[in-house]
């Protein structure tokens, strides 16, 4: 009963992950896309003014130059890139695809906006991107939309013919072995 437990708890043991990876990236895409300070350039804590606050101190300040181009699409390219990634992660769809995109946002992040957090391991993105590596690894197998199409590309597996059938060697051969001895 023991090993049963385990081998379960085995096989289930990145569905927490996916959940709340999933959930946080939906929960983060919702709340820059209803804040009324993440695209206001004036207000405090806004994109622009994180990005002019973090440029210098970024590992690619040429990142934070390229997002400060268009702040805006950035903004939006960012939420919707969580949301999209919240949910794939949440269904099980494109699993692996979905944790590739959790991870290069959590790596674009780490790169610019917590770069300078001293010391490192106060700042969550490189957090973030440590979790989503089981994830791209091992996809979403279990609970998911990925399990679901994968199940039905499989073929069905045609049952043995019966060893009364004249085509069945097994019986044959097993005929000619005992005679032999």
């Amino acid at each position: 009963m023991l090993g049963t437990w385990r081998e379960t708890a085995s096989r289930y043991a990145l569905v927490p992950l996916r959940i709340f990876l999933g959930v946080t990236f939906v929960y983060a895409a919702i709340d820059k896309l209803t804040s009324s300070v993440f695209l206001d350039d004036a207000a405090p804590g806004s994109l622009v003014g994180t990005l002019h606050a973090v440029r210098d101190s970024a590992a690619i300040p040429a990142m934070v130059d390229l997002a400060l181009k268009s702040p805006h699409s950035f903004g939006y390219a960012i939420a919707l890139g969580e949301l999209a990634v919240g949910i794939g992660t949440l269904l099980g769809l494109f699993g692996r695809i979905a944790a590739l995109g959790g991870a290069a946002i959590s790596l674009s992040l780490w790169l610019t906006v917590s770069w300078a957090t001293d010391p490192y391991y106060y700042g969550n993105d490189l957090v973030y991107l440590m979790a989503w590596l089981p994830l791209i690894l091992a996809g979403t197998p279990l609970l998911s939309l990925d399990g679901v199409i994968a199940s039905r590309r499989r073929p069905a597996v045609a049952p043995p013919p019966p060893s009364d059938q004249p085509g069945d060697h097994r019986r044959h051969r097993g005929e000619s072995q005992t005679a032999r001895h």
